[in-house]
């Protein structure tokens, strides 16, 4: 495979010498733009969208897609049978020993080849048109910012290899100010409206002149009125008259909003003039489809002055579902509350498609009717999701999903979810799987007493979602089992923010086979022989904790650790062994011990994407949560270890914080630069220890890609354990993501980071914690390079990760292990963040 993949580089190299193959002796390929604004060259991504013609895509500065399309030839057949005439020799072989039909399959499967080359991206021809088109292009967009005098010079640079660049030299000139803004309103309604508003008008003396200001001014008027009952108005309303030939490079603004708008009537236009409209009737159809839109309705509900209507019958709640419905009868119309009821309706996942239709009703000239026309989801849905894992604790694994849900499942909406999830991994120890389930209730509104649930307005799209559940692991760590109950409640504080409280996330794990535990984490079984071995040797003893029998090796190795503990002549003579046995034994005690965890815990998102397309928005997240707090305070009880407990199982205790961000950058060319960082920490209280489930780790998919799972940390030590984690963590990545050639995506990334332990436990050593900033030394950095393949729907994603910064490394730290057979592979489903 890997001489394979060898040749084909070797191939795409071999091409690359003659990427003008298919370039005819009259023609020349396009290489490279150059935009020169005022004699300085400009890299913005803000003019690249203005060039209708751009080089081929480069990956690491070659054009693969443009190679592989050069393994193709034009002028070979198109058609079996002139295939068949130039390569007559083996098309009659084949037809002597087969058939004709085996014959033609066998040429179609040569073209086909041929065309699938030829399909890759051809190599972009110079166009003269299109070189003057991206002129007037600049110059016209120029014009939008103000520069009515700007000027364009092209100059095509034609090389004797047959390849060429584009010049465009922009002077811009000086740009034209705004001087007298008049606004002018015929309608003594709009003028009212206009005037008792608080808002104040985007156009603004001294300005230079833009565009968009234009435009943007023209929006928040439409919205003014339109928000204020003036059900018809538009921007067909407006006018700006702009005067753009003064001579001081200034301009005046007459701005008129007209009184009336312009109906059609006998084929005639008739001005009528702008009034407040309300709403008198809503209809809500709640099972419309488009097969029995001329059906006659069957069914009807009447609710606060709503309508709800049905073909066959109406299965929702009208108190439920009036909830989603903010324009109401007689009441005066408004965009953002039709807005508003839209994406309600749409985010109570109960309905394909939802349809708002505002009509005028005949008769009156300011009285409205909304329709909205529901057309529900099947109450009953399947879910299927599939997963691999990989980890140094696990090789390739598999998992599965099976989830069915039940819409409107109380008449309120509501979605009830079952889930079923399985999965099977060859780890270290041999094979083991899980298995579980889980259900939830999710209730488009606040469920809670006292009523609380008042308190956030329906406006928001409060949620509250129930969800328990149970798992169960065989051969995976200690075959745990788990049981989780969450209550949550999530609400929208705006269209960018979103805050989520866990009133009740309590989970409890127990480990079914702690008997395993030095069989699982062999390698800490392997400490504990060396520190044994040196122990026998300073002492005189003769201890060997090794054991075939699982039980008497666990029992040898605690009275090993236990007995060492207590020896303080071996502590003074070996204090790294002393101290390395000590630790073992607090991550036993961590790893195998049952926890109840009850968790409170506020987060609050900040995500300003406008949609999945937008490349330009950044995320921010904060999560503050406490565990143990509540019961705590009732339980006085503790265990032999001085752990508290409730109902005889040791409690988690601490206080923990996560924050997140990250940032998107559009940078052209399809291209896009992002940069996430985050920090978290966690802090134990009342000499509770910090559950495994709960703790940090580094390394993996989503993290640094260049350590697998738990590999990396806690800071400057490489343990060479199966498993590491911490109590604090920082984590940053910066990546470059652009297009290769078709659904192929390329990616260069950087990844930072490290753990390391915060809690102040004795055990470990001072090379693991973070003591001050001097421990940023022992952040890691790996680097690398991905290929994505994007689907729309889904990407799957293989980065390589290269270590480039080592810091628990001896020397230098720098690039020792940077290469192939010290790389980390990831693979993965959608972007690492």
């Amino acid at each position: 495979m890997k001489k394979l993949t060898f040749y084909f580089f070797v191939s795409l190299i071999l091409a690359s010498c003659n990427s003008t193959k298919h370039v005819t002796e009259d023609e020349h390929m396009l290489t490279q733009n150059y935009i020169f604004v005022d004699s300085v060259r400009d890299k913005s991504s803000e003019l690249q969208k203005y060039i209708l013609q751009k080089p081929n895509a480069r990956f690491l500065d070659l054009p693969f897609g443009l190679y592989v399309h050069n393994f193709g030839n034009h002028d070979k057949p198109k058609t079996p049978s002139e295939w068949g005439k130039k390569n007559s020799r083996s098309y009659n072989f084949i037809k002597s020993i087969f058939s004709e039909k085996q014959s033609i399959a066998y040429a179609n499967s040569f073209i086909g080849l041929n065309n699938w080359f030829l399909n890759y991206e051809a190599p972009e021809i110079i166009n003269q048109r299109k070189v003057k088109q991206t002129a007037d292009n600049l110059w016209a967009y120029y014009k939008t910012k103000g520069y009515f005098k700007s000027k364009v010079d092209t100059v095509v640079n034609l090389y004797d290899d047959k390849k060429a660049t584009v010049e465009y030299h922009i002077t811009k000139g000086k740009a034209t100010l705004l001087d007298t803004i008049k606004l002018n309103i015929k309608s003594k309604v709009l003028d009212t409206i206009y005037n008792n508003s608080e808002s104040t008008s985007l156009l603004k003396s001294g300005d230079q002149y833009n565009d968009q200001t234009f435009r943007d001014e023209a929006s928040r008027v439409v919205k003014l009125f339109r928000n204020k009952g003036i059900y018809n108005f538009t921007e067909s309303a407006l006018g700006f008259y702009v005067d753009s030939t003064r001579a001081d490079y200034k301009t005046n603004v007459n701005f008129v909003i007209s009184a009336n708008r312009l109906i059609e009537q006998g084929g005639n236009y008739v001005p009528v003039p702008f009034k407040v409209h309300k709403i008198s009737k809503v209809n809500i159809i709640t099972d419309y489809s488009f097969i029995k839109r001329n059906e006659t309705i069957t069914d009807s509900l009447h609710y606060n002055g709503i309508n709800f209507l049905a073909y066959d019958k109406v299965k929702y709640n009208p108190k439920y579902l009036s909830q989603s419905i903010f324009l109401k009868p007689n009441e005066v119309y408004k965009d953002t509350l039709r807005n508003l009821t839209r994406n309600h309706l749409k985010g109570l996942k109960n309905f394909k498609s939802t349809n708002i239709e505002i009509i005028p009703i005949s008769g009156t000239d300011n009285e409205l009717e909304m329709r909205v026309k529901l057309a529900p989801i099947e109450k009953y849905t399947l879910g299927l999701e599939t997963e691999l894992t990989h980890s140094n604790i696990r090789e390739i694994g598999t998992s599965a999903k099976f989830s069915i849900t039940n819409r409107n499942t109380f008449r309120g909406t509501e979605l009830l979810k079952l889930s079923f999830l399985g999965s099977y991994f060859n780890s270290n120890n041999g094979p083991g799987w899980e298995i579980g389930a889980d259900a939830s209730l999710e209730i488009p509104r606040f469920v809670a007493p006292f009523g609380l649930g008042k308190l956030v307005p329906k406006e928001m799209s409060p949620r509250t979602l129930f969800s328990v559940g149970t798992s169960f692991q065989k051969n995976i760590g200690l075959d745990r089992q788990t049981f989780t109950f969450l209550s949550d409640y999530r609400w929208q504080f705006n269209s960018k923010k979103t805050i989520q409280l866990e009133v009740f996330n309590t989970q409890y794990i127990k480990n079914l086979n702690i008997g395993s535990y030095f069989n699982i984490y062999n390698s800490e079984f392997s400490n504990l022989q060396s520190i044994a071995t040196t122990y026998d040797n300073t002492t005189g003893s003769n201890f060997s904790p090794l054991s075939n029998n699982l039980e008497n090796q666990v029992s040898n190795a605690l009275n090993f650790m236990n007995n060492l503990a207590g020896n303080s002549t071996f502590r003074t003579s070996n204090p790294e062994e002393y101290n390395t046995a000590l630790n073992i034994l607090n991550r036993y005690n961590i790893i195998t011990s049952d926890f109840l965890i009850p968790t409170l815990a506020y987060t609050f998102t900040y995500n300003n994407q406008a949609n999945f397309k937008d490349n330009n928005f950044s995320f921010f997240r904060i999560r503050f949560a406490n565990s143990g707090n509540i019961l705590g305070l009732i339980s006085n009880k503790k265990n032999a270890n001085g752990k508290k407990t409730f109902a005889d199982i040791p409690l988690a205790q601490y206080f923990k914080t996560d924050i997140e961000y990250k940032k998107f950058w559009d940078v052209g060319l399809s291209s896009v630069f992002g940069f996430r960082t985050f920090l978290g920490a966690i802090i134990p209280y009342d000499n509770s220890d910090i559950p495994f489930t709960k703790s940090y780790f580094a390394g993996g998919s989503n993290d640094i890609r260049a350590w697998q799972t738990y590999e990396l940390g806690p800071g400057s030590r490489n343990t060479g354990l199966e498993f590491n984690i911490g109590s604090l963590k920082f984590l940053t990545s910066a990546e470059y993501r652009f297009p290769v050639f078709g659904k192929l995506k390329g990616a260069l990334f950087v990844d930072a980071g490290n753990i390391w332990d915060i809690s102040n436990t004795e055990f470990e050593d001072s090379d693991a914690r973070f003591n001050n900033f001097s421990s940023l030394k022992d952040i890691a950095i790996g680097s690398g390079f991905g290929a994505r393949l994007d689907f729309s729907f889904l990407i799957l994603r293989l980065d390589v990760g290269f270590k480039t910064y080592e810091p628990y490394l001896n020397g230098n730290k720098w690039l020792q292990n940077f290469n192939l057979s010290s790389a980390v592979y990831n693979i993965g489903i959608n972007y690492p963040f």
